[in-house]
């Protein structure tokens, strides 16, 4: 199975939430994926940072994500996936986020899973598999 890792899922890693290499570990027969959309929400981060060291160590960190996963292009078959899930939930009036929602066409397009700890937006989506990665209680 191959999965699209969500910027909620490296967030709740960098503050120490969610433990990433066991959920890794417990997943090592999958692919994991980023989208340039997940790039382009974790470098907004970074350049949000007000305090030059928060910014430094939330750069590296970035750095190191953005080099150990693959990274998907928004390809045709995800624009096309993404013109009629955008059509589709504005009818149903559903409408996800902008970036949520090239997310989900490119999972919907590449038959990824998307793990998330964002299931408000994603669980709104037809046809897409949602999986949650927490911490055990």
């Amino acid at each position: 199975m191959a999965v699209l890792i969500d910027a909620s899922i490296l967030i709740e890693f960098e503050r120490g939430r969610l433990d990433l290499e066991r959920h890794l570990a417990q997943r090592k027969q999958d692919d994991f994926f980023l989208s340039v959309v997940t790039a382009s929400e974790l470098l907004h981060g970074v350049h949000r940072a007000v305090l030059s060291g928060v910014r430094t160590k939330r750069s590296a960190l970035v750095e190191a994500l953005l080099e150990r996963f693959p990274l998907l292009a928004i390809d045709l078959a995800t624009g096309r996936a993404h013109a009629q899930l955008w059509a589709e939930l504005t009818v149903a009036g559903k409408v996800i986020g902008p970036n949520d929602l090239w997310l989900a066409a490119t999972c919907l397009a590449h038959g990824l899973t998307m793990v998330t700890a964002n299931v408000r937006e994603f669980s709104r989506v037809p046809g897409l598999i949602v999986e949650v990665w927490e911490e055990p209680a």
